[in-house]
This record gives structure tokens, C-alpha cells and sequence, in this order.
């Protein structure tokens, strides 16, 4: 179970996308704390507890809780991770609703909530991703539910939500998927590579690698550039950061500098100058990495890290880029 959060100024925008989705049929109020689950009456009686604090400009918090696809969960165990989730992260005495939504492959709810309590006090902010992670795991464990590691705890870190369904759409996969079964092919040799061979290797497929290398020859991080795109070992996940690339290939320090340094102008090269890139190099999708098994999902939590993007209503997207673009014309 993962939690995407999202703290703000303004209520009205994630509360009418949720009501729509109620009126759609796609969604339904489970629990709230109102007098009616209307939009003019819930507006009103936050704006009522907000005069309390009326300097205080991210008073509202929204999260989506999202279950792995495997997990069958009755609306009423649903409501009651929720409300554990709000109790456990301090949310004690605040007004909140909560919306369970039908129009994923997974089941997930949406919780929107007021960081002023009903005596004014306002509930810290502070660590609140880190708190949020402890609640998640703990609810997993005391509820019986499929464990999902954290983003920063994965060794492959999940494509997003967004990643996938352009994925399912083209039947390509994403530079970031392609990228770790690529450096995972490289790896897979019988042989320890050098750090040359590791390098070559990876050039042979379309990706050039980016040390974060100091004067001294100290690596402290590598980057991968593949289609344009340069992203950091961090971001594919932990099998794939400088601090476990080093202890499988062959490297040394001091041997190695000089074969990373002119590595380094190469890529920087290619980037200045895109045309002379070997981004052109057709790499074939390995057959045992089955694309469709992957949307699927390779393990119940593979799409659930917490790095998956909350939903978006495309409307109101389409109007925060209409303004934005208006204020940079005025």
C-alpha cells in the first residue's frame, strides 16, 4: 500500500473532482465528518474552522491510499484503514472525507482532510512523508496485506502510473523500464566485467554512462543517458547506484580514472551534439522480459511504490496550464 500526498491552499478543485467522480459512479463517499457530503456545505463549514487561522496558507491535505491489484477489500476494511491511517498520522480532531474510487486496476481511496483541528491547533507538517511511510507499513502488517517497500528501500523503482499506460498505449517500453533490463543484461555476464568492458557494453546498446567523478578520481554516482534522456542510478532503484555497480563490476580507483574521465567526454560529447549519438541503435526487446506480463504486474506491489502519481482530472490540468501560460505573456 502506498500513500501519494498532497498538501494545499485550495480544497475546492480536489473536492469537486472527487464529487464528480461520485456523480459519474466511478467513486463513493465512505465516511466524513460533515453536516451533508455537499460541496457548498463541506466549503462552508472548512472555511468556518479556517478563520482560526486565516494566515495559514497549505491548510488542506489529500492523499490517495492505493492497494495492490490482488488485494479484494470490502469498502468497510477500506473505511477502516482509512480512519487508522488519519488517527495514526495525527489527524484526531479534523474535518476529512473520504472517497473510495472504482476507475483503476487497483482498488485505492482518496482522502481529503483539514490540517486545523477544531481547537485551531495545526497539525505539523514536519516528516510527514517518513510518518506516512511507518503508518503504511504498519497497517499492512496489522491488516494482512501485501508488504510494498518504499521507493527508496526498491531495487528497481516502479514505472509510474503515467509511464505504464503510455506504455500499454505504444506497446513500447519506457526509457526507464528499458534501461534496467539493460544494465541487468550487461550485468548478467559470467564473466566480472571491467569497468571499460562495463562501459562498452552498455555504449553497445544506445547508453552512455555519467560519473559524478571528482579531481581526486572519487566516484560518488553514476547517470545513464539512453534516447536523449539522462536519468541517475538512484532514480532506476538500488541495483542500479554506483555503490553497488562498483562492487560487481571489476573497478579500481586509481586504475579506472583515466578510462572514466575520457567515458565522462564522451557522453558530455553526445549530449552537446545529438545527431552524433548512437541513440539510433536498435535494441531488441529480450524475449524473457515478457512487456505484457510486466503491465500485469511482475509482484502485487510492482506498480504501487511511491513514486505512482496520484490522479490528475485533465480539465482542471488543462486550465492550470492555460494560467500559467497567461501570466508568463503578462
Amino acid at each position: 500500500m502506498t500513500g501519494n500526498q498532497i498538501k494545499g491552499k485550495g480544497l475546492k478543485g480536489a473536492l469537486r473532482y472527487n464529487l464528480e467522480k461520485v456523480n459519474k459512479g466511478v467513486a463513493e463517499i465512505l465516511d466524513h465528518t460533515f453536516a451533508s457530503p455537499t460541496e457548498r456545505t463541506i466549503l462552508k463549514e472548512v472555511l468556518m474552522v479556517k478563520a482560526q487561522r486565516p494566515n495559514l496558507r497549505k491548510y488542506f491535505y489529500h492523499t490517495s491510499l492505493n492497494f495492490p491489484p490482488n488485494e479484494n477489500l470490502s469498502n468497510d476494511k477500506i473505511k477502516q484503514i482509512g480512519l487508522e491511517y488519519l488517527h495514526a498520522n495525527g489527524f484526531t480532531q479534523h474535518q476529512y472525507i473520504l472517497f473510495r474510487h472504482y476507475d483503476a486496476d487497483h482498488p485505492h481511496m482518496h482522502i481529503l482532510v483539514n490540517r486545523i483541528g477544531y481547537d485551531g491547533t495545526v497539525l505539523s507538517d514536519s516528516n510527514d512523508f517518513a510518518r506516512s511511510e511507518k503508518v503504511l507499513r504498519q497497517l499492512e502488517l496489522k491488516h494482512n496485506l501485501t508488504q510494498v517497500i518504499s521507493s527508496k528501500q526498491a531495487q528497481h523503482r516502479a514505472i509510474t502510473k503515467d509511464e505504464r499506460e503510455m506504455m500499454k498505449r505504444t506497446g513500447i517500453p519506457s526509457n526507464k523500464l528499458a534501461l534496467q533490463v539493460i544494465i541487468k543484461q550487461v550485468l548478467s555476464s559470467n564473466q566480472k566485467l571491467t569497468c571499460s568492458e562495463f562501459i562498452h557494453a552498455l555504449q553497445s546498446k544506445g547508453v552512455n554512462v555519467l560519473f559524478n567523478q571528482a579531481t581526486t578520481g572519487f566516484v560518488s554516482g553514476i547517470s545513464y543517458a539512453y534516447k536523449g534522456n539522462t536519468i541517475t542510478g538512484s532514480k532506476l532503484g538500488n541495483d542500479f547506484k554506483w555503490g553497488t555497480i562498483k562492487n560487481i563490476i571489476d573497478y579500481n580507483q586509481e586504475r579506472d580514472r583515466e578510462i572514466i574521465r575520457q567515458g565522462n567526454n564522451k557522453t558530455k560529447s553526445f549530449q552537446q551534439e545529438p545527431n552524433s549519438t548512437p541513440y539510433n541503435i536498435e535494441w531488441e526487446w529480450p524475449g524473457q522480459f515478457n512487456l505484457h506480463t510486466i503491465l500485469k504486474g511482475l509482484s502485487p506491489g510492482d506498480f504501487l511504490h511511491a513514486e505512482q502519481q496520484p490522479e490528475v482530472d485533465p480539465e482542471k490540468a488543462l486550465r492550470i496550464r492555460k494560467r500559467k501560460k497567461k501570466a508568463r505573456r503578462i
